[in-house]
């Protein structure tokens, strides 16, 4: 029983104890308990087993822990399997509808009878909602839009979710010695950032073996089937894991083909016919009237050199450019952690931040990395404590006094999160603007607004002199919230002409901008900026997310700003 799994089990709780209408402190306590479990560096099981009291952590009060020991002891809560009796647990899909939140659900469950998505849908096609007290038309057009998003998230898990699965299972996998070697196919390791489910390639001689082992994985629910060479398994979290046990001499071919993507591979086979060959996931074969003859399989360069093909990473193989750059010898090197330099987005406590401006530096420098960019939010958000020029200005003092208290060649830049405002303009005075280092300008409000108006709105923002980068470009949240609607080409465009910067940010709910989105800022010239938006010293660590999804976009360690030493830095934005 993992913080992680706690945390899931507590957030539960209090959404179907507000479906239930009870009372709203002992749903705040479990709210803030979940978060600040799953936040947590310590197990909690752990501190249970040594018999430390968890109410001496800050805010968890005795309810919380109660349920802690609960969960450790048994592996369940004994009140919400009482309140699943009752309810059925299909309503915590409706959950996952945007801004429908248990009280709207629990009166579309008690008034209108519906406990599912299909039955939702159904209910917002037939315009029954909007005659529910406290919804309305536009309430009703919201659910139903916002049904497809609720699907997916039930469809696909964000990649750093999945990550944490195949890590934890392969960890689990590395005990059994019938294993030769092992490795996770699928959109989960080309690095998409949603995951529909698990594929892991073992090269092993004793299938059965593999197999019993892998069905005693702690997290496994139910076997959906098994067969000589393939099993598959549910979760927990009810997310789908297909195992596959081949022989060594295919395992390459294997880990090729069922790596994907699937147009890909039809490139690739397209390929492997114009040159008398055949490639499946069993190995490449030369085609001929009697037996097919293998020539290669056993791993993936192999593979491709059959084809005189280079090695494609992962990330890459869509079917956008890659044969084209093997072609022409321009196959991109990939940007890599390593390559990064500074990160140029984080909060402190002086807003929405959990760690003072020393404590993100000393993070940042533990990482590795030469120069941050203290990026508060300004005044509009209000629910964030955003920053007043005032309060800028004495933050970005002290950020002066902490440089030249500084004993080494670490730099703190003096930036803020600028919010464009709903009508246009930026959120703090020009005058103030110009004393900073790094100015981000973002969009937080006013995301319905029409795609002219957004698009002229971020536009505005670039051209304003003192701004260096847009943050989170199309403002999305994976499997809550679509993009707003903008035009980024436009923005892309206007980027270019301003020399301004443009942020892949690397938080695993955003990633965004999206890999379509920067392979055509790489096409156009604009260098990207990946920043992890910490709002926590372990927030830092994000960025190898963002660097995940840049390799999908095709990006080299040259289309990323944040890879050049800081004064080289300074010199890509407004200049």
């Amino acid at each position: 029983m993992n913080n992680e799994k706690i945390s899931r089990y507590l957030s539960q709780l209090a959404d179907l104890l507000e479906f239930t209408g009870a009372n709203s402190f002992r749903l705040r306590a479990y709210r803030n308990g979940s978060r600040i479990i799953k936040e947590l560096p310590e197990s909690i099981a752990g501190m249970i087993e040594a018999d430390q009291d968890l109410t001496k952590l800050d805010g968890i009060g005795k309810g919380v822990a109660e349920k802690c020991h609960e969960l450790v002891g048994t592996g369940r809560l004994k009140q919400l399997d009482e309140i699943l009796e009752t309810v059925p647990k299909t309503v915590l899909d409706l959950l996952n509808v945007p801004k429908l939140g248990p009280k709207k659900c629990a009166a579309l469950f008690n008034e209108l009878g519906i406990q599912s998505l299909d039955q939702l849908k159904a209910a917002c096609e037939a315009q029954q909602v909007r005659l529910l007290s406290g919804f309305g038309a536009k309430t009703e057009e919201a659910i139903l839009q916002g049904i497809a998003i609720a699907v997916l998230a039930n469809e696909r898990i964000l990649w750093a979710h999945a990550d944490k699965i195949a890590k934890d299972l392969g960890k689990h996998m590395s005990s059994c010695a019938a294993i030769r070697q092992s490795e996770f196919a699928g959109s989960y390791r080309r690095g998409k950032e949603t995951v529909g489910d698990l594929d892991l390639l073992v090269d092993s001689d004793d299938s059965q073996t593999v197999m019993d082992h892998f069905g005693k994985y702690q997290e496994i629910t139910s076997v959906i089937v098994r067969g000589d060479t393939k099993m598959s398994v549910r979760l927990e979290n009810e997310f789908q894991v297909d195992l596959r046990v081949v022989p060594q001499e295919s395992f390459g071919a294997a880990l090729q083909y069922f790596t994907g993507s699937k147009d890909h591979n039809v490139l690739i086979r397209g390929r492997a016919k114009q040159m008398g060959l055949k490639v499946n996931e069993w190995g490449v074969f030369e085609v001929n009237d009697s037996d097919d003859r293998r020539v290669a399989g056993t791993t993936e360069i192999e593979v491709y050199e059959s084809l005189d093909l280079p090695y494609f990473p992962p990330e890459i193989r869509e079917a956008r450019r890659e044969l084209d750059w093997a072609e022409r010898s321009e196959l991109p090197k990939l940007i890599e952690l390593a390559d990064i330099q500074g990160d140029l987005h984080m909060h402190t406590t002086a807003t929405d931040g959990k760690a003072s401006i020393e404590e993100m530096a000393d993070a940042a420098r533990a990482l590795g990395l030469n120069y941050i960019a203290i990026t508060d939010h300004s005044q509009r958000v209000s629910m964030a404590n955003g920053l007043t020029p005032e309060r800028l200005l004495e933050q970005w003092n002290k950020i002066d006094q902490i440089n030249a208290e500084c004993g080494d060649n670490f730099v703190i830049l003096k930036g803020i999160e600028c919010d464009i405002l709903e009508a246009g303009g930026m959120d703090l005075p020009d005058e103030v603007l110009a004393q900073g280092d790094f100015i981000i300008a973002s969009i937080h409000y006013g995301q319905n607004q029409p795609r002219q108006q957004i698009t002229d709105r971020i536009i505005g923002a670039i051209e304003n002199p003192h701004v260096s980068m847009v943050a989170h470009p199309t403002g999305r949240l994976l499997n809550k919230r679509e993009a707003y609607d903008v035009d980024i080409d436009a923005v892309f465009q206007a980027a270019k002409a301003n020399h301004k910067l443009v942020e892949l940010n690397a938080n695993p709910i955003r990633l965004d901008l999206n890999d379509i989105h920067l392979l055509a800022a790489k096409t156009h010239g604009i260098p990207v900026v990946i920043n992890t938006d910490a709002h926590r010293t372990q927030g830092l660590s994000n960025m190898r997310y963002g660097i995940k999804q840049a390799r999908r976009g095709c990006l080299t360690a040259a289309d990323v700003a944040n890879t050049l030493p800081l004064a080289e830095f300074l010199k890509t934005f407004n200049h």
